[in-house]
């Protein structure tokens, strides 16, 4: 509704450079592909595509104090890769209470924000778009969600110990049991690895 950004909503179909380099997340295969199976949803640009980032964070910036509150912010891809990742862009769609993390309870604080946006996939809203200075029915969809590793675990409810703790690799995750340290290692990754690269021929 701002005329300010109206226009750079549409941005990336209208001013982004395609020619096959990833300069934006419209470049990805997982962008294109949504494309492809949802060409309803793109038919408009003015569609809003998310992206879900969540980790914990010490307010009190010391090591030695165990305080972990968790933020969950939304980022809208339809914005220029110079606008989308500046502050007044995310959105704050959760502020989760210390002083632990949530871990299996996150769900229940995600709650809320999940029903919303099912509701703008499924229904949308009606807004008005302030650069073509008509109304329009605006749906959203979350692409992906960003974290680092022990994020990722809390978001997905996957265990990142014991026999399959990769959340790629799955039941066939390469893991052995140490008999004596009483704990997992994780081997065979040298198969993710060109054939020619010197990691190959380390015994």
């Amino acid at each position: 509704m701002s005329f300010k950004t109206a226009a750079h909503m549409r941005w990336h179909l209208e001013g982004r450079t395609k020619d096959g380099c990833l300069r934006h997340p419209a470049d990805s295969p997982t962008w294109k592909t949504f494309d492809y199976q949802h060409s309803e949803f793109s038919e408009d640009p003015r569609n809003v595509r998310l992206g879900l980032a969540s980790n914990g964070f010490n307010p009190f910036k010391n090591i030695s104090v165990s305080h972990s509150p968790w933020l969950v912010i939304l980022v809208p891809y339809n914005l220029p890769p110079w606008m989308c990742m500046k502050q007044p862009y995310s959105m704050l769609s959760l502020l989760i209470p210390g002083p632990f993390a949530p871990g299996n309870d996150i769900d229940i604080y995600l709650q809320p924000l999940i029903k919303e946006l099912k509701e703008l996939w499924d229904v949308g809203v009606n807004t008005y778009d302030a650069s073509s200075k008509q109304n329009f029915k605006l749906r959203t969809v979350l692409l992906w969600t960003i974290s680092d590793f022990p994020g990722y675990v809390i978001l997905s409810g996957w265990s990142a110990k014991g026999k399959f703790a990769c959340p790629m690799c799955h039941q066939h995750t390469h893991s052995k049991w140490l008999k004596h340290g009483r704990k997992y290692c994780y081997m065979g990754h040298r198969k993710f690895s060109e054939l020619n690269h010197p990691f190959q021929k380390n015994n």
